[in-house]
C-alpha cells in the first residue's frame, strides 16, 4: 500500500442505518462492522459480513463504548482491563457472526470516542494493539489517524498500521477533525469531498479513506469520490496486514 496509486475506500456499516447496502454499489473494500457496542446486533452483523462476501469486500471489526444513547461518540471512563474486556468481547461477538457467513476478520478499526481516546493514551492504545495481535490465527491489521499513540503502538509492536482519511468530515488548518457539532464538521457536499479525497489521497498520508455509513448521502458521496480518484489514477484495494 506505500506504492503511489493505491487506496482503501472503507465505510462504517452495520449499524441499522437505511441504505447501507447502497455503500457496497458504491465501491467499498474494506466494511467496519459495529459489535454492538455503540450499534448492532448479531443479525446486522451477519447481513453485513454476508453482503461483503458477496461483493469481496475485507471485513473488520468496528467496537466502540457501550452507550448507544449516545452512539458511542462520548467518552466513557475505564480501566484498562476493562477496556481490554470491551475490545476482546466485541470482537468475539463479531467474529462469531462473521463465522457463520464464512468470513474472516481482517482489521480492527475503533469506532468514536473510543478511536479518538486510543489514539491519545498510550497505554490504551497498548491495549488496542495487544488485542488485534492476540486475535485469532492472524493478527488483525489496525486502522487509525496518521499520527498518534495507536500508531506509534502499532509500528513498535510490528502490527500492520492503515492511516485513515475522512471523506464526509472536515478537518482543522493542524490536521486534527472539526469536532461534531462545530460548523465545518461535517461534510456532505460532492465538490468538497471529492477536494479532500484527492487531497489526502494524493498526499500519501494515508492507505484508507473512510465514509460513515450514517452520513447524509454517504453513498452518493462515495460514489463521487471514487469515480474522481479512479479518473486520477488510483486503483483501490484493502490494505495488507
Amino acid at each position: 500500500m506505500s506504492s503511489p496509486g493505491l487506496i482503501d475506500l472503507n465505510a462504517d456499516l452495520g449499524e441499522g442505518v437505511p441504505g447501507e447496502a447502497e455503500l457496497f454499489v458504491a465501491g467499498i473494500t474494506s466494511a467496519n462492522v459495529a459489535c454492538g457496542g455503540h450499534a448492532g446486533d448479531e443479525a446486522a452483523m451477519r447481513a453485513a459480513c454476508r453482503r461483503a462476501r458477496a461483493c469481496g469486500v475485507a471485513v473488520g471489526a468496528h467496537p466502540g463504548y457501550a452507550d448507544r444513547v449516545n452512539f458511542g461518540r462520548c467518552p466513557v471512563f475505564l480501566s484498562l482491563d476493562g477496556l481490554r474486556d470491551l475490545l476482546e468481547g466485541q470482537l468475539a461477538a463479531l467474529a462469531g457472526a462473521a463465522a457463520v457467513e464464512g468470513v474472516r476478520l481482517a482489521h480492527l478499526k475503533p469506532h468514536g470516542a473510543l478511536y479518538h481516546f486510543l489514539n491519545n493514551d498510550a497505554s490504551a492504545a497498548q491495549v488496542c494493539v495487544e488485542v488485534a495481535r492476540a486475535f485469532g490465527d492472524e493478527a488483525l491489521a489496525l486502522f487509525g489517524p496518521p499520527e498518534g499513540a495507536l500508531r506509534k503502538a502499532a509500528r513498535v509492536a510490528g502490527l500492520s498500521f492503515a492511516a485513515e482519511g475522512f471523506i464526509d468530515r472536515g478537518y482543522r488548518a493542524d490536521g486534527t477533525l472539526i469536532p461534531r457539532g462545530e460548523p465545518g464538521a461535517l461534510i456532505d457536499d460532492e465538490h468538497t469531498a471529492v477536494a479532500q479525497a484527492l487531497r489526502l489521497a494524493r498526499s500519501g498520508s494515508v492507505r484508507t479513506l473512510c465514509v460513515h455509513g450514517d452520513g447524509l448521502g454517504a453513498a452518493r458521496l462515495l460514489g463521487a469520490v471514487r469515480a474522481a480518484l479512479a479518473a486520477d489514477g488510483f486503483s483501490f484495494v484493502v490494505p495488507r496486514r
